[in-house]
């Protein structure tokens, strides 16, 4: 369900007068590159969100860059341009980016000749890091790589996690920190940073992330659109991953009203989002 606030209300949230909320979005349609979150922005589970076809379809008008940049590691770009043809959407994988990608590219920058890695993860995890050079192994890995949430996240999965980490020095790594996400029908499930969270207070040793909010990310996405910060926005629904992102990266921050922020949690950072929307499709209007 869409959130519906005027733009009386959008502009209170965002701290803003009305003629000022209305500048800032005028500025923001007129950005050259769109980085673009996807759960919670483009669509919940396998349903597309009101506004997102139109907005899709206006990037394209507007002969607009743009990247899909999500944190959820299971699916490969080649899945998600698929999923996206499903539900409507003609957006080649070339134009997806995800953290398993952005984990692989760091873990092989760290071990350039490859290595060992034990995962608790989709598929899209383990394809990213082989063509990177890894090998899945229980013995003596060099890294523990935790991904998006799903059936190997059990008792036995996470005890084998530690042990590794504790006892065979393997070095722990999260493909993001999100604590959570949303299922189609509002309701919240465990997200990667709240398995990461539960191995870094059991072992004691701390994580190292590679998706948003990381530098790593905004980095790729920058170098892939070829724009300067100021002609970029980034388009999110997390307030502690899309909006810190955009803010580390000094690229202006676009909060959507259709994911997990709402207004129970809107507050609680100190950092502000420079506008906020109910939706994409606000920016065709």
């Amino acid at each position: 369900m869409l959130a519906n606030f005027a733009t009386t209300q959008l502009a209170e949230m965002t701290e803003l007068t009305v003629p000022k909320y209305i500048e800032r979005l005028e500025r923001i349609k007129n950005k050259k590159g769109f980085i673009i979150d996807m759960d919670g922005v483009i669509y919940h589970g396998s349903q597309l969100l009101p506004g997102a076809k139109e907005f899709v379809n206006w990037l394209h008008q507007e002969n607009k860059q743009y990247l899909f940049l999500t944190n959820n590691s299971t699916p490969t770009p080649k899945e998600l341009s698929e999923k996206l043809a499903r539900l409507g959407l003609d957006i080649p994988p070339s134009n997806f980016y995800t953290s398993a990608i952005a984990t692989a590219k760091f873990l092989k920058s760290q071990k350039p000749e490859g290595g060992r890695v034990f995962v608790l993860g989709g598929p899209g995890l383990t394809y990213a890091l082989y063509e990177h050079g890894f090998s899945m192994s229980e013995d003596k890995p060099d890294f523990v790589v935790i991904g998006t949430e799903g059936s190997t996240h059990n008792f036995e999965g996470m005890q084998k996690a530690l042990s590794l980490i504790s006892k065979g020095g393997a070095k722990l790594i999260g493909t993001n920190p999100d604590s959570n996400g949303v299922k189609e029908d509002g309701e919240l499930v465990l997200g990667t940073g709240a398995f990461i969270t539960a191995l870094e207070v059991a072992s004691g040793k701390k994580a190292f992330t590679c998706g948003k909010p990381s530098s790593l990310m905004m980095s790729f996405a920058q170098m892939y659109l070829g724009l300067e910060k100021e002609e970029t926005c980034i388009i999110g629904d997390r307030m502690d991953t899309d909006i810190l992102a955009g803010t580390n990266a000094q690229i202006d921050p676009v909060l959507v009203m259709s994911g997990v922020t709402n207004l129970n949690n809107l507050y609680n950072d100190a950092y502000r989002p420079y506008l906020i929307l109910n939706g994409v499709g606000e920016l065709t209007a």
